[in-house]
């Protein structure tokens, strides 16, 4: 039986640390047969070295989703490493502090903003930037953290996430005629570089802990990232504008 994504190209961004779910995934993918290009943003020297602890080494693609020149060039930039794409990773996202910590009635539009065109406009700017490089039978997956419901101290962050799972069937109504999938995956907490920028979410883990079903390893990305390759993978020809849970059942239960 071939590896899973045996000869599929990967774009995989928000490498960050080997910490960062989308290292995982990128692990993962590359021990399952998978060509991986990474993106970063700001210390592109940090994330070459980074990607130098994979299982094998992957180039490096500067950027950011808020710059429209960026976005252009992308096809052209990938191009350089592999003639097309299979699949695309989105793992970006970011809100100002005024965002986050429990200031939900005082973040200033701007800030807000800032949050929303970085955590939810971009994976349209990023699949329609990767679309060039894609044919049918192609897979987007995101990263969201459940926003059917309000948490303490998420604040426009959980408001972004509610447009990213929005916006994710609205990709997946739009790309569906170039037989392109668009799904997300809503982790529970885990202790990344992204996590720890939030003020109080350390209130998530011990309840999170204790309370899902099958338990939940706050430091282990292993099953996020597994069941992101799956969504690349062609064993979900049929699945899109989906969100598969990856949170140990937490999300099952009533409070």
């Amino acid at each position: 039986m071939s590896a899973l994504l045996a000869g599929k190209r990967l774009l995989v961004t928000g490498v960050i640390t080997d910490a960062s779910i989308a290292f995982n995934v990128a692990k993962v993918a590359q021990e399952n047969g998978a060509t991986v290009v990474l993106t970063g943003f700001g210390r592109l020297s940090l994330v070459e070295r980074i990607a130098k602890r994979l299982p094998e080494a992957a180039p490096v693609i500067e950027l950011d989703v808020t710059n429209q020149e960026h976005l252009a060039g992308l096809a052209d930039k990938v191009r350089e490493h592999v003639d097309g794409l299979d699949g695309v990773v989105h793992s970006i996202g970011f809100a100002p502090q005024s965002c986050l910590g429990g200031g939900f009635l005082d973040a200033p539009w701007e800030d807000v903003a800032t949050a929303l065109q970085v955590s939810t406009y971009s994976y349209k700017s990023l699949a329609t930037a990767a679309l060039p490089l894609m044919s049918s039978g192609g897979s987007i997956v995101g990263l969201t953290f459940d926003a059917t419901k309000a948490w303490p101290v998420y604040d426009w962050m959980g408001v972004a996430k509610a447009g990213l799972e929005s916006a994710n069937r609205y990709l997946a109504l739009h790309l569906g005629k170039h037989g392109i999938r668009s799904n997300l995956v809503s982790a529970g907490p885990l202790r990344t570089m992204a996590a720890k920028s939030i003020p109080g979410f350390e209130q998530f883990e011990d309840a999170w802990s204790e309370r899902a079903p099958l338990g939940w390893d706050l430091t282990d990305t292993e099953p996020t990232a597994r069941a992101i390759c799956a969504l690349l993978s062609d064993w979900f020809p049929a699945t899109t504008g989906e969100m598969v849970h990856v949170d140990g059942g937490y999300h099952a239960l009533g409070a």
